[in-house]
């Protein structure tokens, strides 16, 4: 493993599937063990393991995957049964649902972010604000049903 800003940087050692920087892919992928990801990347991202954005990454995808690890480039809503790291430059545009979540000085999340159970990751949908208790500025003519 290299180092950068003194986080480890998850080289392709333990890699099960890589896509190499000039590589540009459209789809669906799901995996077992490490996926990296280097180059540019449209789609779906389903796996039970762990997915590693390299700094020259460019994914545009819905993830679900156990843990992420970002250094380059994530739009797209994320759900991680266990932990979101991003890293600088790493960046995350988009919503994100996870029970730990760490960016670092210098990394960028920009979105909404729902902390879980750890493990629960299943993206439920959530009661409405009345349910919860919380209170709208939503005028009740435009609520649904009314």
């Amino acid at each position: 493993m290299g180092k950068r800003n003194g986080a480890e940087l998850p080289t392709t050692d333990g890699v099960n599937a890589f896509i190499g920087k000039r590589t540009v892919f459209k789809g669906k992928m799901s995996f077992q063990g490490m996926f990296r990801v280097d180059g540019k990347y449209e789609g779906e991202i389903i796996s039970g393991d762990s997915l590693v954005v390299g700094e020259t990454a460019e994914i545009s995808a819905r993830i679900h995957v156990n843990t992420l690890t970002v250094h380059g480039n994530v739009n797209g809503n994320v759900i991680a049964k266990k932990r979101i790291l991003i890293y600088p430059p790493g960046r995350i545009l988009g919503d994100i649902q996870t029970p730990v979540l760490a960016v670092s000085e210098g990394a960028i999340f920009e979105g909404k972010c729902r902390m879980t159970k750890p493990g629960q990751g299943l993206e439920q949908k959530a009661a409405p604000p009345e349910a919860r208790g919380e209170k709208t500025n939503t005028p009740e003519s435009e609520k649904p049903g009314k």
